[in-house]
């Protein structure tokens, strides 16, 4: 039997069993809160984890399916996702489950959605932030696995997260908020896909990207630019990026941002990821010669002396990219 349907079954005879109502299930998804037989079950997502651990694999997933059940209850749902998402790793096929179980998807997107209010003014707090952020770390799970990647992508599903990477607050609850955002749309780009990365370009994202590898955290600054990465090696980013002047202005100029911004304290991961940007947009004539002109004397100089001593692999990645400048 096709597993996605297995689990589709699974889920969806015990969310209709005798121990959850229809009605107590639509309650649950909608926000209401469930009475007092109704539900997932009484107990906590933990109790149930934790039982599911009997029994090898068969019961580790038992537990999952059962933490999916306790979605369906407001009462329960926080506790199950934070429990979901520590326990993403267990079982490889998560992902489709999450995908194909009855209703679990329209969760996610609510969870997502609530917190639109929140962001502009800021208001959110780090108990909803971490919330949000266990939904997207399921997300993340369906963007990763090969058989849900582009049912998810044509979906528009990414979409949802664009008003997270839009956010300027510097405060953690909102840098998490995009950091995990980002761990999203770094699933679905890093498979080498035409077809992901035309969503990408199409959506308008890479202002999105852009800004946050100017203004970004370090962690968000590595994750964004390996995605604008995997962007311009697509040959269609490529030509996105390059084909307009201002737009390739844009570019070079938060790329010389970057590395200007790690003069005080260097990254070894973001100085690799920025400067293989720039060697893949030094295949562009006109990029060349504003780089030439206009990249960063810190790569250079003396400035990464340190990171060049300590990574054999930078120091070929800045001799090849002063090689194709010259």
């Amino acid at each position: 039997m096709d597993a996605a349907k297995f689990q589709n079954q699974a889920l969806y005879a015990r969310l209709h069993g005798p121990a959850v109502s229809a009605a107590s299930t639509a309650g649950g998804m909608y926000g209401a809160a469930p009475n007092s037989g109704g539900g997932a079950g009484t107990g906590s997502a933990a109790d149930s984890g934790g039982g599911a651990g009997e029994g090898g694999a068969g019961g580790d997933s038992e537990g999952l399916y059962q933490l999916m059940i306790e979605l369906f209850s407001a009462t329960n749902r926080e506790q199950a996702l934070a429990e979901l998402s520590r326990r993403r790793d267990q079982n490889p096929d998560l992902g489709v489950a999450l995908w194909n179980a009855y209703g679990v998807m329209t969760i996610l997107y609510q969870e997502i959605i609530a917190i639109y209010p929140l962001l502009n003014p800021p208001a959110l707090t780090m108990l909803v932030s971490n919330r949000v952020c266990n939904s997207l770390a399921l997300l993340q799970l369906v963007a990763t696995h090969e058989a849900t990647r582009m049912q998810l992508l044509k979906a528009n599903v990414p979409q949802l997260l664009y008003p997270f990477l839009s956010t300027t607050s510097k405060v953690k609850q909102y840098d998490n908020l995009r950091l995990t955002s980002l761990g999203v749309i770094g699933a679905l780009v890093k498979h080498d896909s035409h077809e992901v990365i035309g969503f990408f370009v199409a959506t308008e994202f890479l202002p999105l990207c852009l800004k946050i590898m100017d203004i970004g955290s370090e962690l968000c600054k590595v994750v964004a630019t390996f995605i604008f990465q995997k962007i311009i090696l697509d040959d269609g980013g490529f030509h996105y990026v390059t084909s307009h002047p201002k737009r390739l202005h844009t570019v070079l100029v938060i790329l010389n941002n970057v590395i200007n911004q790690m003069v005080a304290m260097p990254s070894g991961r973001l100085l690799k990821s920025v400067t293989k940007c720039l060697i893949r947009l030094a295949d562009n004539e006109k990029a060349k010669l504003e780089m030439r002109e206009s990249v960063s004397e810190h790569l250079r100089d003396s400035t990464f002396a340190q990171v060049l001593a300590e990574d054999v692999s930078y120091r070929r990645l800045v001799y090849q990219l002063l090689m194709k400048l010259a």
